[in-house]
């Protein structure tokens, strides 16, 4: 069956972070729910699902800055990795990304997760070569 891709809904909250969980993108130092809720709040993100059956497979957050788009939480079901429905997220926030009129995307991939940079580089993404720093101003 053919997923559905939408933007998220209050009902889908528990099932998105269920899948982060699953798939091995969420991080104990950042709070789903947190990331959900702030993505969420204005017109500069959302959160995006694919849905089968009436069951969340997989997700992706985009987001843009006023300069450039930026993918996270690119997430699938382990059941369903390797059917195609990755790229079709990551094309889904492209085309949300686009649609706002950003030209260009970026992504972040912890270094630990090494096995995904194929797959993002068949989809055309490339390594930079730029340092990300980060300092944390606030506690939520």
């Amino acid at each position: 069956m053919m997923p559905t891709i939408r933007k998220i809904e209050d009902a889908d909250v528990p099932a998105v972070i269920a899948l982060w969980h699953e798939a091995g993108v969420a991080r104990p130092w950042n709070d789903p729910a947190t990331d959900i809720a702030f993505a969420r709040r204005g017109d500069h993100g959302t959160v995006l699902v694919a849905e089968v059956e009436g069951r969340v497979v997989a997700s992706a957050m985009a987001g843009e800055d006023g300069h450039r788009g930026w993918l996270y939480y690119v997430a699938v079901a382990p059941g369903q990795q390797g059917s195609g429905l990755g790229r079709r997220m990551v094309e889904a926030g492209e085309a949300w990304l686009a649609a706002r009129g950003v030209w260009k995307v970026q992504l972040l991939v912890r270094r630990e997760n090494d096995g995904v940079l194929g797959f993002y580089d068949h989809l055309g993404y490339r390594d930079t070569n730029a340092v990300c720093l980060q300092k944390v101003i606030a506690k939520t």
